[in-house]
């Protein structure tokens, strides 16, 4: 979670000056949507590659793709709370 706010102050100190300081809330929201896409992309992409695999590792790849899911919904949750 501190990451991300951290990524998205390194943003808006790159664009500094770029913008009016009162769209700063707006281009920080812009930013967070972006990385959560990014970051969604890539999770759907591993339970994908975790569906793919033979039966036999069918198992684990289900934990796999459980722990991906739970640990993707906190942090969307955690995101929308700090709207």
């Amino acid at each position: 979670m501190e990451k991300l706010k951290s990524i998205v102050e390194d943003a808006l100190g790159e664009l500094d000056g770029s913008f009016p300081a009162d769209q700063a809330g707006k281009v920080a929201r812009v930013i967070e949507a972006a990385v959560i896409r990014g970051m969604l992309e890539g999770q759907h992409r591993a339970v994908d590659a975790c569906k793919e695999i033979g039966e036999t590792e069918q198992v684990v790849a289900h934990k796999v793709a459980t722990a991906i899911r739970e640990k993707n919904d906190l942090l969307i949750v955690n995101l929308s709370s700090l709207r």
